[in-house]
């Protein structure tokens, strides 16, 4: 299994992917931006290129010719997903820290960069792998509708947690008030988007497989 990782990280992914996180991430040094939109760059051209690379060079046909089984193909699949999720979580979180080192006084009207938004971003992550993951192994080769599919239920979700953040007055004080200084409160959060992370894309992982069980590779 950790040579398929291999594989798809050295021949299947453009390695421009591994620099984009630190030039979306960047975006995260803007003052008072939208920050969603930062992970949301992962899902709109990441995933979209990098699974039409897959289908272009047959990837499919090509993996299935290996001695290997379907259950290792999804899972390093979505290794790499995750790799990839992790990686601009992970650098944009960098660069946050940095915003909020060089503007401390700043008041934001979209969430700010503090452990309660990362935690967010993990859901909103999160929803995306159980949508996109699960979807598109009906097939393991269409790869359209799954991404619409997850792309507009992520942005969906972001939509309506910021709307939220910025309706509600509980919320508001979490992620814009008192709260953002409230350690135990920011990272309970933050350990909460995790845990929904690893619980959904495990749960996409497991259909996936069911799902690519049935699959028959021609």
């Amino acid at each position: 299994m950790v040579n398929l990782v291999m594989k798809d990280l050295k021949l299947g992914v453009n390695p421009m992917f591994f620099v984009f996180p630190f030039l979306i991430g960047a975006l995260m040094l803007v003052p008072g931006w939208l920050y969603f939109l930062v992970p949301l760059y992962f899902c709109w051209i990441t995933i979209p290129n990098m699974f039409g690379g897959f289908r272009i060079q047959n990837d499919l046909i090509f993996t299935s010719m290996m001695p290997v089984t379907k259950k290792d193909m999804v899972k390093a699949r979505v290794s790499v997903i995750v790799i990839l999720e992790l990686l601009h979580i992970v650098i944009a979180m960098i660069y946050g820290l940095i915003t909020i080192r060089l503007y401390p006084n700043l008041t934001y009207y979209f969430f700010g960069p503090y452990m309660g938004f990362w935690g967010l971003c993990f859901v909103m992550l999160a929803i995306f792998n159980i949508i996109f993951i699960s979807m598109y192994y009906r097939t393991a080769y269409k790869y359209g509708a799954a991404t619409t599919a997850s792309i507009a239920s992520a942005m969906l979700f972001a939509g309506i947690a910021q709307w939220l953040g910025i309706q509600n007055s509980y919320l508001a004080d979490i992620f814009y008030g008192a709260g953002v200084d409230n350690m135990a409160l920011q990272t309970s959060i933050l350990i909460a988007g995790i845990v929904i992370f690893i619980a959904f894309t495990m749960l996409a992982y497991r259909i996936a497989i069911k799902r690519f069980l049935k699959v028959e590779i021609q």
